[in-house]
């Protein structure tokens, strides 16, 4: 197996420009998710680290989704012991291009998110 840089725990801090896109693609987390994958692959648990605000249902159910959709691959390995790895197939990887140029345009756009959603959840007086 090759070793492979860790995720770092704060690559989506609670203040990530993703957060404020204002359409998704698959749900919630997917893009998170693809973004984690695009090293290489990696096991549950890696993605773990970064995705600490996602509940590990709400974790299972996009990787579950985004294989179904075919962005992700899911590969078991038996041997030297039991361990699954997700992966980036060539569409999910085809979908990074597009995801990191909505992420720099939510990133350059983030005052006028942040005071849209503002003006959005005020009270009505």
């Amino acid at each position: 197996m090759t070793q492979r840089q860790p995720l770092p725990p704060d690559l989506f801090d609670e203040l990530c420009p993703s957060s404020l896109l204002p359409f998704r693609f698959g749900d919630k987390w997917a893009t998170m998710v693809l973004h984690c994958l695009d090293e290489g692959p990696r096991r549950y648990s890696e993605l773990r680290v970064p995705l600490a605000r996602v509940t590990p249902k709400s974790l299972t159910q996009s990787l579950r989704g985004l294989e179904r959709n075919g962005f992700v691959s899911r590969t078991v390995h038996a041997e030297p012991k039991l361990r699954v790895e997700y992966a980036l197939t060539p569409l999910g990887r085809s979908m990074l291009e597009p995801l990191d140029a909505a992420c720099q345009w939510a990133t350059e756009h983030w005052g006028e998110l942040l005071d849209a959603r503002e003006v959005g959840t005020s009270p009505i007086g």
